[in-house]
């Protein structure tokens, strides 16, 4: 699982569906089944939001294969959008999360689309991508190999439903739980 990452990446964008996709324990022996990994331009070290010291696992040109690309708000390069391109074509999901929806939207993922993103963002991605359906007042939007979060915490509800979609409900209930994750959000977009 990869996490797509960069200069001012917001912190929540990543942690929280880190979090989730950490915490599955499903039929697992108590590890998860998700290998998670942060794929970068470059493997130095970038300021996220806030300031704090991030330092990727990979580079684009070195990175795994992912089956699940995570792509949290962040400023994006060139080499993202060929990166993100490539992986998206071997990808199961191409996940955005807040303005990540930019980037995916960029790398023309969306066309024909219905996407959401933060909401104030709404009306500059309205205007950016007319090709892409904006949903407003939902946590996520899915496709059977796109979905997009509204923006920080909904990247967690979003993060449960990928767990739903992998390991079904239960699985996914119980990693809410483990979390302290009351929110009910994940189960209907």
């Amino acid at each position: 699982m990869a996490f797509a990452i960069g200069p001012h990446v917001n912190v929540i964008d990543v942690a929280g569906p880190w979090e989730v996709f950490q915490d599955v324990r499903a039929e697992s022996g108590g590890q998860s089944p998700f290998q998670l990994f942060t794929v970068a331009e470059s493997t130095e070290p970038l300021s996220a939001t806030a300031g704090l010291t991030v330092v990727p696992h990979h580079t684009y040109d070195k990175a795994p294969r992912a089956h699940v690309v995570v792509v949290p708000a962040h400023h994006a390069t060139d080499a993202t959008q060929v990166w993100l391109k490539q992986a998206a074509a071997n990808a199961d999901l191409v996940m955005s999360v807040c303005t990540g929806a930019f980037i995916i939207a960029q790398a023309g993922l969306l066309d024909g689309l219905e996407a959401t993103t933060h909401h104030g963002f709404h009306a500059d991605f309205k205007s950016s991508f007319p090709r892409v359906k904006l949903v407003r007042d939902k946590r996520y939007v899915e496709h059977d190999r796109i979905a997009t979060a509204a923006g920080l915490t909904s990247g967690i509800d979003l993060a449960l439903r990928v767990v739903e979609r992998y390991l079904g409900r239960a699985a996914a209930t119980e990693t809410a739980r483990y979390m302290e994750h009351e929110s009910k959000a994940w189960l209907a977009p």
